[in-house]
């Protein structure tokens, strides 16, 4: 890929981003009519989203898989989608205010608490889905596992509350929000797309310097997702360095330093 394709493609990816465009490839839409298959795809979607879902992959070849794959026996592991999504999306959106009942770790219920739904978040560490909400009664900013609510139903709250009530929590989510600045050495350029995908579950801004050929990715993240970061950092290794951000520069020295003493190249003498 040249210079001009590479600028070119970013340019019009961003742009369709901008607009809400998705792009999808043939064998994406095949990935997609084979998974509508799966039984929890009717949980997932509503049955108006099924029709037009199927509708739209009529023509599309369903991806066989049966005989390319072979599934290893394994560890149990969660479903990523939860029933309680598609109805907390809802309350979301309308800017609704919530009566939750859920339980500790310990077993203790707190029943009916009267709150405001924030956010939903998927942690790709425990994989697990939380509910970010205000509780109104504590004035406090809580976060809840989807597995740990017992119920939570719809409550009229006043739409100017809601809002000052929104706007405070997405002012203190920003007071908490750090960024790390990380370039891609210019020698792996061709697998920009590769990089980035393994950095997509971040909220991330890109930048192309054309005179010296380099991208940066200015990565913004609440303080409890660097680990998270650190490890993604680990695994694109030499092909990316951190330009900013004091504890994850010094995170990945030690990282590197421990490994280089690991296998001899690192003595005391050196260090």
């Amino acid at each position: 890929m040249n210079l001009f394709e590479k600028i070119f493609n970013y340019q019009i990816i961003s742009r369709l981003d901008d607009t809400g465009t998705f792009m999808v490839t043939a064998h994406e839409r095949s990935w997609l009519k084979a998974m509508l298959q799966h039984p929890v795809a009717s949980d997932a979607f509503t049955p108006e989203t099924m029709d037009k879902l199927k509708s739209m992959l009529t023509k599309d070849e369903q991806m066989e898989t049966s005989a390319h794959l072979i599934e290893k026996a394994r560890s149990r592991e969660k479903q990523v989608y939860h029933p309680l999504l598609r109805p907390l999306r809802r309350l979301i959106m309308n800017r609704s205010g919530i009566r939750i009942t859920h339980c500790l770790r310990s077993g203790k219920v707190y029943s009916n608490q009267l709150g405001v739904p924030y956010r939903l978040e998927y942690s790709m560490v425990k994989r697990e889905w939380y509910l970010l909400w205000h509780h109104v009664r504590n004035r406090a900013f809580m976060s809840t596992k989807l597995d740990k609510i017992i119920s939570v139903t719809e409550e009229a709250l006043p739409i100017e509350r809601v809002n000052g009530i929104l706007e405070r929590i997405g002012q203190t989510l920003d007071n908490r929000k750090t960024e790390v600045l990380i370039e891609i050495i210019p020698h792996y350029n061709p697998e920009l797309s590769r990089i980035l995908y393994a950095l997509s579950c971040f909220e991330k801004e890109v930048q192309y310097d054309a005179q010296q050929d380099t991208y940066t990715v200015e990565v913004c993240l609440l303080g409890e997702e660097k680990e998270y970061l650190l490890s993604k950092l680990r695994f694109l290794g030499k092909r990316v360095r951190v330009l900013e951000g004091n504890y994850v520069k010094k995170r990945m020295l030690e990282a590197s330093t421990k490994a280089l003493e690991r296998y001899g190249v690192l003595g005391e003498d050196n260090l």
